[in-house]
């Protein structure tokens, strides 16, 4: 697929805001409204709660993947990749007030470079038991996936393109940086587990 089509294939299919329309029809939450204010995973899991919030994205995922998939290979791809991203963090339906892209991002690369994507999600994972700050995990990751992308075998082209996702969700988790640097962040709440290590029950 040329670049031009792929990228108008690419936004359209990210611009699909999944987390807000399951919301507003299941629960009748405008995202907008709620909690942070973000139409993503995150704010479905405090509005939601953790099957919903696994449920969109896990959809947020494949909406990156299928955007890559539909556009075919080359740099047609690659474009299609970067503009699914851009459409899920400005969606034109909801006046370009969109998500911070991570979960679109993870099934854009998952298709495009899967191992550095593995790698990202590894230290997302890691993150988030450590410290149970979920920004946390998705800034980590988001840096980790360009520079294992560019520390392995691969197209560039595909690296390019990570940077320049991975400097577009750095933005949009600016207010978390800044709430983690003084510590006003929201962390998730402590599993049952180690709720009862703590009362010695």
């Amino acid at each position: 697929m040329d670049v031009f089509p792929a990228i108008v294939l690419g936004y359209a299919i990210g611009s699909l805001p999944i987390g807000f329309l399951v919301a507003q029809n299941t629960r009748g939450i405008d995202l907008r409204r709620a909690g942070s204010g973000n139409v993503g995973a995150a704010n479905v899991y405090r509005t939601s709660g953790l099957g919903m919030a696994i449920a969109v994205m896990i959809a947020d995922m494949a909406k990156g993947a299928a955007a890559v998939v539909i556009a075919g290979g080359g740099a047609g791809a690659v474009a299609a990749g970067v503009a699914a991203v851009v459409g899920h963090v400005y969606p034109v339906w909801l006046g370009f007030h969109g998500g911070k892209g991570v979960a679109t991002a993870s099934g854009v690369f998952g298709v495009l470079s899967p191992w550095p994507t593995a790698i990202a999600a590894a230290a997302f994972g890691l993150t988030v038991a450590r410290t149970r700050y979920v920004s946390l995990g998705s800034v980590v990751a988001t840096v980790m996936l360009p520079v294992a992308g560019w520390l392995m075998p691969g197209l560039r082209a595909v690296d390019i393109a990570a940077t320049v996702v991975a400097m577009l969700i750095l933005f949009r988790h600016r207010g978390n940086i800044a709430r983690l640097w003084s510590r006003t962040e929201r962390a998730l709440p402590p599993s049952r587990k180690a709720l009862r290590r703590t009362s010695g029950t």
